[in-house]
C-alpha cells in the first residue's frame, strides 16, 4: 500500500476528527474543540496521508517548541492502513520537519495501557522519560517519550 503525504487543508477537519474519534477511547480521543486547538498552536503542523484513491489514510500532528525541541500531538491511522508502514511515514516525516526547522529532539505522550503505540515508538528509537500521573481525563498515566534528531547546537564560545 502506497501514501502520499500533504499539508492540512480545512476541509479535512471533519475527517481528521472522525478518524481520531476511531483511533482512541473516549477520555484521550479529542473533542472537536480540542483538535482544533491543537492543530493551530503556534509552531504547530499538521500531515496529512492519503491512499492512491485520495482517501485520507491518517494524519499527524506536530510542533515546534523553543529551544529546539519538537512535540508529537497526535499520531492517527485509520485501522485498514496500519501494519503497512503509515505510522513510520508520519512519524519520518514530522522528525523531519521538526529536524529542519531547528529541532534536536521530539516528545511525545502515550498511555501506560496503549502496549502497541509504546512498541512501535520504541522501533523508532523513542525511550520513556517519565511517567506523568493522571494525564489522561485525570486518570490514567501517560509515558513522556524522547527521541534525539539532531545534535544539541554547541553554545558560542564566551570571550575570555
Amino acid at each position: 500500500m502506497t501514501f502520499r503525504l500533504r499539508e492540512f487543508e480545512t476541509v479535512d477537519f471533519d475527517r481528521l476528527y472522525q478518524i481520531d474519534q476511531a483511533c482512541f477511547p473516549p477520555g484521550i480521543s479529542y473533542s472537536r474543540r480540542e483538535l482544533a486547538y491543537y492543530m493551530n498552536l503556534r509552531g504547530t503542523f499538521t500531515l496529512v496521508a492519503e491512499t492512491k484513491s485520495c482517501e485520507v489514510a491518517g494524519f499527524i500532528v506536530g510542533q515546534k517548541n523553543p529551544r529546539g525541541m519538537g512535540h508529537i500531538i497526535t499520531i492517527d491511522t485509520v485501522a485498514d492502513c496500519r501494519r503497512h508502514g503509515l505510522g513510520s511515514c508520519l512519524m519520518h516525516a514530522a522528525e523531519q520537519r521538526l529536524k529542519s526547522s531547528g529541532c534536536h529532539a521530539v516528545v511525545l505522550e502515550v498511555a501506560v495501557d496503549n502496549a502497541p503505540a509504546i512498541a512501535f515508538y520504541k522501533r523508532l528509537g523513542y525511550f520513556v522519560l517519565k511517567t506523568i500521573p493522571r494525564y489522561y481525563q485525570n486518570r490514567l498515566d501517560a509515558l513522556m517519550m524522547a527521541k534525539r534528531i539532531a545534535e544539541s547546537p554547541k553554545p558560542a564560545a564566551t570571550p575570555k
